[in-house]
């Protein structure tokens, strides 16, 4: 299996570094490997869903 470091990643997803190294240690990337400090995640990996967005109100129209 190939693997690609945070950096990488964070590139390819179009996110910060840091965002990915959270989702690493969230458990939110499956395949995801500690090699001392570096994150290694899978090259196949999918962005997974950012749970932080919050939904928009609907307007109560009479």
């Amino acid at each position: 299996m190939k693997y690609m470091s945070a950096p990488q990643a964070a590139e390819k997803w179009g996110i910060s570094e840091r965002r990915v190294q959270i989702l690493c240690a969230q458990g939110r990337i499956p395949g995801v490997s500690k090699l001392g400090y570096m994150w290694l995640v899978p090259s196949d990996a999918q962005k997974p869903v950012d749970g932080r967005v919050k939904r928009r109100k609907e307007k109560n129209i009479k």
